[in-house]
């Protein structure tokens, strides 16, 4: 909080929800409030945050309930509308939800120059203490910016009463920073993108912990329940220090988001969860790591590399060969911003390969076992393999090529596609002795 940008007030624990009306009043005195929730969040806490704003002193106006089919949507759509409700009203809003809520509320507060405050009703997502809004805006899943909230409230006993499902997306987007952070590892050791030590103790320090107990959280053991909202609102407030999502979010969340462009699992009921497909891409970002690792790059031919390396509209030809629009626009302008000339990669794989013993010891201290991470989630009641969510073997193998496509960030896919070994090593995944290739023997496909 001390580092925070944003945030000002943040009150966490069993019955918190009862302080909402005395942090608004200390953040927002004499203001109005007016609360932003859907049918589902108004009748879990709607009643509860107004009793707790009017106990308070506070004018609460009449509330916004969004409506979709069969649920809210964090699509640009629904930002508009709600911006638009709330322009004539003299008050500052309070999303009472999850992480849709709480995203189109901070876009919406955002375009109106005006700070919000948030009631978290479920451990479903990180976002909650985060600087921008994960929004799908012409058909692109992208991060909007937006100030992080005012205030934020989470009540434990509320988020231990939400549907198990809800704390499983939660720990499927805690469990990718262990990936997460081995790609910023990368960044950092190639002089791409240093780690700052403060922001990387916030998201890394608590996280072994809150993934323990992944069969009590199912469970909705309110103790265990504490460290995976804890590692959430940690990995929310590092993004708003470092006005980022890079200490919490690679290579892992490149498959969720392409999925979610694509629709996977939209008309599903419920709709599939994003914590759920970035569950599933931190498990097969950390098997492609335990091959990547395996490989001895201190024997990097560099010139060769560099000899295939393809030019700037040869890339672009890739890019249009894999998305057609409306994705392609922005895969190009992703790929386009990340590339590197051919002194460039060079340079780079040079460091690569003079850097690479102490990158092996680096990531391996980071990461965990894929078939551990694959167990937690399991035990947790999350998604671990892609034929739970209706992935066919073809799509799945070939996320891992248009992944890489989607997002300007450096991650291990880039690592691969740079060294001319993306495919070769993802085959290896797949033969019978790699870990789609067991996967696939013991689920029967």
């Amino acid at each position: 909080m001390r580092d925070a940008t944003d945030t000002r007030d943040l009150r966490f624990g069993p019955g918190a929800v009862s302080q909402t009306g005395a942090m608004f009043a200390g953040l927002f005195p004499g203001r109005a409030a007016v609360v932003v929730a859907d049918e589902h969040t108004w009748a879990v806490a709607g009643a509860a945050v107004t009793a707790a704003l009017t106990g308070a002193g506070v004018e609460v106006l009449a509330p916004v309930l969004l409506a979709g089919r069969p649920v809210v949507h964090a699509d640009y759509d629904t930002v508009t509308r709600l911006r638009i409700a709330l322009e004539p009203l003299d008050a500052v809003a309070v999303a009472v939800g999850s992480g849709t809520l709480n995203d189109v509320t901070k876009r919406a507060s955002a375009e109106l120059d005006r700070p919000y405050a948030c009631v978290g009703t479920a451990a479903s997502m990180d976002g909650y203490t985060a600087f921008g809004s994960a929004i799908t805006k012409d058909a692109f899943k992208q991060t909007l910016a937006g100030p992080a909230p005012r205030g934020v409230v989470a009540d434990l006993s509320v988020m231990a009463g939400a549907p198990a499902r809800m704390s499983a997306y939660g720990y499927g987007d805690l469990i990718e920073k262990i990936p997460a952070g081995a790609d910023w590892i990368l960044a950092d050791e190639l002089g791409i993108e240093p780690i700052d030590e403060h922001v990387w103790t916030l998201v890394q320090g608590p996280l072994r912990e809150a993934l323990g107990p992944a069969a009590r959280i199912r469970g909705g053991d309110e103790a265990a329940l504490t460290g995976l909202v804890e590692g959430l609102l940690m990995s929310g407030l590092a993004m708003q220090v470092h006005k980022s999502s890079r200490p919490a979010s690679g290579a892992g969340h490149h498959f969720s988001h392409l999925w979610e462009m694509e629709g996977l699992g939209a008309d599903d009921d419920p709709p599939l969860s994003h914590g759920f497909k970035v569950g599933l891409g931190a498990v097969s970002i950390a098997a492609l790591y335990e091959r990547v690792l395996e490989e001895d790059l201190t024997t990097l031919d560099v010139d060769e590399c560099v000899a295939r390396w393809p030019s700037r509209e040869a890339m672009a030809d890739r890019v249009r060969a894999d998305f057609t629009e409306p994705l392609l626009t922005p895969a190009l302008a992703a790929v386009l911003k990340k590339y590197v000339t051919s002194d460039e990669l060079r340079e780079r794989l040079t460091r690569l390969r003079d850097r690479w013993p102490v990158i092996v010891e680096r990531c391996r201290a980071q990461l965990l076992p894929a078939a551990d991470l694959a167990r937690l989630l399991d035990e947790v009641g999350a998604v671990s393999h892609p034929a739970q969510i209706g992935l066919s073997p073809g799509t799945f193998r070939a996320t891992y090529r248009r992944a890489q496509m989607i997002r300007d960030r450096y991650t291990v896919l880039d690592l691969l596609t740079e060294t001319g070994r993306l495919g070769p090593v993802v085959d290896r995944l797949f033969e019978p002795d790699g870990h789609w290739g067991r996967e696939a023997t013991t689920t029967g496909e």
